[in-house]
């Protein structure tokens, strides 16, 4: 089964992982300082989960993740590899604008985040496209 699995970033600065639909009969969160962290608790939360259901000789379901970020999070972990300017010739965002979704100042309307996402995917895109001799 799969199913998706939400980063987010807290107000505090750290993130947190977790279900949003619960598909599964069990809940499992991870929590760190990165995303990054936070996805390596989840996928160990999973594991712990999962020794405990054998432990109790109950049946467990197995389930397969696709992390999807909330635009916080994407931009503030992306910022770190890709300047806010960079940032901004993919998206079509201004700096200033970016820097408010980054730290959690402003959050973006669904348009702007359906705008970012495309252009990214557009990024993307292009990136795939890129042979080397």
């Amino acid at each position: 089964m799969e199913v998706k699995v939400k980063i987010e970033r807290g107000d505090d600065g750290t993130y947190g992982a977790y279900i949003e639909t619960n598909k599964l009969p069990y809940g499992i969160i991870g929590e760190g300082n990165t995303a990054n962290e936070a996805i390596q608790d989840f996928l160990n939360s999973y594991q712990e989960m999962k020794q405990h259901y054998m432990r109790k000789g109950k049946a467990f379901v197995e389930a397969q993740f696709e992390f999807v970020y909330d635009v916080a999070s994407f931009l503030n972990y992306y910022s770190k590899v890709l300047t806010l300017a960079g940032l901004e010739k993919i998206t079509g965002i201004n700096q200033g604008q970016l820097s408010h979704y980054v730290t959690g100042r402003r959050k973006p309307g669904k348009k702007t985040v359906e705008k970012i996402e495309q252009n990214l995917h557009r990024f993307a895109d292009e990136l795939k496209e890129v042979g080397f001799l």
